[in-house]
C-alpha cells in the first residue's frame, strides 16, 4: 500500500537560481537606464549639452582660422607660406562695405546661387532615379554604367569648351558644367546605397506582399537615404568647384567671375572677399543638406547621437 500523504504536509518552495547571463544583461540594462528623479530643468540641460558643445567647437575652429589670418598678416609671417601680400581682415571688411554700396556684388552672388541650385537640382532629379535603377537591376547596370564610367573621369572643367559649342548661351553651358560636377557623386553614392542594402529586408518585404513600387518607396529608398545624402554633400562641394571654374573661364557674372576679375586687376582684397563668399555659400548649402537629411532621417540622427 502506498503511504497516504498527510493533509497538513507543506511543500517546500522552489528556489529559482537566475542564470548568470541574464543577471549581467539585466545589470547592463539597469546601468544604461536614465536616472530617475531629474528635474525638468536638468533634463533640458542634458538634451542641449551636446549640441551646445558642438556649436562651441565650431566657433573655436573658426576663431582659430581667423587668428592665423589676422596674426599672419599683422606680423607678415614668411616661413615658406608668405603673408606679405595677403590682405588683412580689416581690408577685406572695408572692401565688403565698399562693394555693397552698389548692387553689383549682390547680383553676382545671386547669379551664382541660381546657377548652383539649377545645376544641382537637375543632377538630383536625374542621378537619384538612375542610381536606384542601376543599383536594383543588373540589366540597367550593364546598359548604363559603361557610358557613365567613360564620362566620369573627365573633369567638369574640361567640358567648358565643349559645353560652349553644345549649348546656345553661356548661362546654359555654366549650369551644365555645374550639373556634371554634382551628377556623378550623387549617382555613385545612390548606387552603393542600393547595392549595400541588406537583402533580408527585401525578402521580408516580399513575404509581406510588397510590390515593386512599394518596395522601392518604403524599403529601398529609405535604406539608401544615408548614402544618397552623402552623395549630395560631396556633389554640392564638387558643384561649387565646377561652377567657379566655369565662371572664371567663360562667365560674365557670378562670384567666380568677380574673383577672377579682381585677380586680373591685382585687387587682393576683392580676391579674398570672393574666396570667403564662396566658402560661406558652400557652408550654407552643406548645412541645408544636413538639415534636410536630419529631417528625413531622424533615426540616423538618433543613432549618431551616442557616438563619441
Amino acid at each position: 500500500m502506498h503511504a497516504r500523504k498527510q493533509p497538513d504536509e507543506v511543500l517546500a518552495p522552489q528556489v529559482v537560481v537566475p542564470h548568470p547571463v541574464l543577471v549581467k544583461t539585466k545589470a547592463a540594462a539597469t546601468a544604461v537606464r536614465p536616472k530617475v528623479g531629474l528635474t525638468p530643468h536638468q533634463l533640458r540641460l542634458s538634451q542641449w549639452r551636446e549640441p551646445l558643445f558642438s556649436a562651441v567647437l565650431w566657433v573655436v575652429s573658426l576663431i582659430a582660422l581667423y587668428a592665423i589670418w589676422h596674426f599672419g598678416t599683422l606680423y607678415r609671417w614668411e616661413f615658406y607660406i608668405r603673408f606679405t601680400n595677403i590682405p588683412t581682415p580689416g581690408d577685406v571688411f572695408q572692401k565688403l562695405l565698399e562693394v555693397n554700396r552698389s548692387d553689383k556684388f549682390a547680383t553676382n552672388v545671386g547669379i551664382s546661387v541660381r546657377r548652383i541650385l539649377s545645376g544641382f537640382g537637375i543632377a538630383i532629379l536625374m542621378a537619384v532615379p538612375l542610381g536606384l535603377l542601376i543599383g536594383r537591376y543588373r540589366a540597367a547596370r550593364d546598359l548604363l554604367m559603361p557610358v557613365f564610367e567613360v564620362l566620369r573621369p573627365i573633369p567638369a572643367i574640361a567640358w567648358v569648351p565643349m559645353s560652349i559649342m553644345l549649348w546656345p548661351t553661356n548661362e546654359v553651358s555654366i549650369v551644365y558644367i555645374t550639373f556634371l560636377g554634382s551628377f556623378f557623386p550623387i549617382l555613385l553614392n545612390t548606387i552603393h546605397g542600393v547595392t549595400g542594402f541588406d537583402p533580408v529586408l527585401i525578402r521580408a518585404a516580399r513575404c509581406l506582399g510588397a510590390g515593386e513600387g512599394r518596395l522601392f518607396w518604403n524599403v529601398i529608398l529609405p535604406g539608401a537615404l544615408p548614402q544618397i545624402f552623402t552623395g549630395l554633400a560631396v556633389g554640392m562641394g564638387v558643384a561649387w568647384v565646377s561652377l567657379i571654374a566655369a565662371e572664371m573661364i567663360s562667365g560674365q557674372f557670378g562670384v567666380g567671375y568677380f574673383t577672377w576679375e579682381a585677380y586680373s586687376l591685382v585687387n587682393y582684397a576683392e580676391i579674398a572677399l570672393g574666396m570667403i563668399t564662396i566658402g560661406v555659400l558652400g557652408l550654407a548649402c552643406s548645412g541645408a543638406i544636413q538639415l534636410v537629411g536630419s529631417l528625413l532621417m531622424p533615426w540616423s540622427t538618433h543613432s549618431s547621437a551616442g557616438r563619441k
